[in-house]
């Protein structure tokens, strides 16, 4: 197996863990410590950092036009770089969603489906949830 495919795996079970955390853990002790403390969302942000420095450049392309940009992302590096982009910031913004809704005193039954589209399709997920904060009155 490739170091590409391997470190694919890892992210995506960091990231896995993280999002089964907010779904079915919400107020557990281990949630905050390892999603809301930012642990895990770090831990991703930094393998993209590292990813970043030590491949950036190495792949044709660039980011003036959608052509560069799909010349970049013919490199697996390039791709496992912006696939962890978004492992990381969409788990970021899922913890976001629970803190926010358990604040607002929301029932956590209504924030799972957004935060599944935020794990399956990010900003579908996050205007989901901001929709559901705007509509649904605050149970406390």
């Amino acid at each position: 197996m490739k170091n590409t495919e391997i470190l694919f795996l890892i992210v995506n079970n960091v990231a896995l863990v993280g999002w089964l955390l907010l779904v079915f853990g919400p107020r557990w002790r281990w949630t905050g410590k390892l999603v809301h403390s930012g642990l895990l969302p770090g831990l991703l942000a930094t393998g993209y950092t590292i990813l970043i420095v030590t491949t950036f450049g190495d792949a044709e392309g660039g980011f003036g036009s959608l052509a560069e940009l799909m010349k970049l992302f013919r490199s697996e590096w390039a791709v496992l770089t912006g696939w962890i982009h978004y492992l990381a910031f969409d788990l970021f913004i899922g913890a976001w969603e629970l803190r926010d809704s358990q604040r607002a005193g929301l029932a956590h039954w209504k924030v799972v489906p957004c935060l599944l589209f935020t794990f399956l399709l990010g900003p579908i997920g996050l205007l989901g949830y901001l929709i559901l904060r705007r509509l649904t009155p605050t149970e406390k």
